[in-house]
């Protein structure tokens, strides 16, 4: 029975090791909080027009506590960017490794490419504008990433057109990438409301667009 006397003892400990789990929970939602931010400020402002106290201000912290996640504006633009092109790769390698004929790929990779374009228009916009404003080694990081994402559909594309030159599938996806990609210039409608079009209408013409480009 003496294992029993020790259970009040595991208890505080199960309890103090939840304090840190809630804790980094707390920390990793402030980040995503101040990224979130970020990309909005950043695509209606530009990197060089937004302060850190502002960003700060729109992710509901002070100026300085945005700090004890980033090292500086620099190096919140860079998780930004390294983030979702991260993601991004991940997304279309996982894409790939379900298999099944080149045709179907690129349809399964274009309606990835538009879901997540469409998901992050504020990001594409700040990559376009300010990318030049990431440190060379973040920046090549970025270019590192895409350039495997790129190659991807390079790949896919070769089974589809193997008689194509590789420098001519890599036009054509990046031609994909360029349609797709227009989404947070393009989207704006131009009725009186100004409202922007709605995702479920982007969506089908986007990837009609893109496949009526890449298959034969």
């Amino acid at each position: 029975m003496e294992p029993l006397d020790d259970e009040p003892a595991r208890g505080a400990l199960a309890s103090h090791d939840a304090e840190p789990t809630q804790r980094s929970q707390a920390k990793a939602s402030r980040r995503e909080a101040l990224l979130a931010a970020a990309a909005e400020l950043f695509a209606q402002r530009g990197f060089n027009g937004v302060s850190i106290e502002e960003l700060g201000a729109a992710a509901g912290v002070s100026g300085p506590a945005v700090y004890r996640h980033f090292s500086g504006k620099q190096s919140v633009l860079a998780a930004l960017l390294l983030d979702v092109s991260e993601e991004l790769l991940a997304g279309g390698r996982a894409v790939v490794r379900d298999g099944g004929t080149a045709a179907a790929t690129i349809r399964r990779l274009v309606a990835f490419h538009v879901e997540f374009a469409l998901g992050n228009a504020d990001i594409i916009r700040v990559q376009d504008r300010d990318l030049a404003s990431m440190n060379e080694v973040d920046r090549n990081s970025v270019r590192t990433l895409q350039r495997d994402y790129v190659q991807l559909w390079v790949d896919v594309l070769g089974r589809l057109h193997p008689d194509a030159e590789t420098v001519e599938l890599r036009v054509q996806a990046h031609a994909a990438f360029g349609l797709i990609n227009s989404t947070p210039h393009s989207l704006r409608s131009h009725s009186r409301s100004g409202r922007a079009t709605p995702a479920k209408i982007a969506r089908p013409v986007l990837e009609r667009m893109a496949l009526a480009a890449l298959l034969p």
